[in-house]
């Protein structure tokens, strides 16, 4: 039973739990990002390449078939993913300066600025009198 409390403890850590959620969330996004190259990026550089499939490139040494072909097209994929993550990112970050920049409230006057501020005012008004 030791084992079992001890693996319960280790499971229910909440870094165990962010990462696990990071890993979901993160795998979701790779479908997202994945299709998002596949489907609409993809298609769209082969035209402006002439429809240039790299992925049947190969040859023959002997027995051995190499797919250099493949090695390209992932080449090519992961610049473009990574270009694409490059672009979210930096508008996120963008987003998040835009919220930073936006002015503070001026901090309260102390104390001290306030017991200034009416003994400036009272010798105003005894000067005026």
């Amino acid at each position: 039973m030791g084992m079992l409390k001890e693996f319960k403890e280790f499971a229910m850590r909440g870094n165990v739990i962010d990462m696990a959620v990071g890993i979901i969330i993160g795998a979701a996004f790779g479908k997202i990002v994945a299709s998002f190259v596949g489907d609409i990026l993809m298609p769209l550089i082969g035209l402006l390449i002439g429809g240039i499939d790299f992925t049947s490139l190969s040859i023959t040494v002997g027995k051995a078939t190499v797919k250099y072909g493949k090695f390209i097209q992932s080449v090519v994929d992961f610049v473009i993913i990574a270009f694409a993550i490059f672009l979210a990112i930096k508008a996120i970050n963008s987003m998040k300066k835009k919220e930073e920049e936006k002015p503070a409230a001026p901090p309260a006057p102390s104390k001290e600025e306030i017991l200034l501020s009416e003994i400036r005012d009272l010798l105003k008004e005894m000067a005026e009198k």
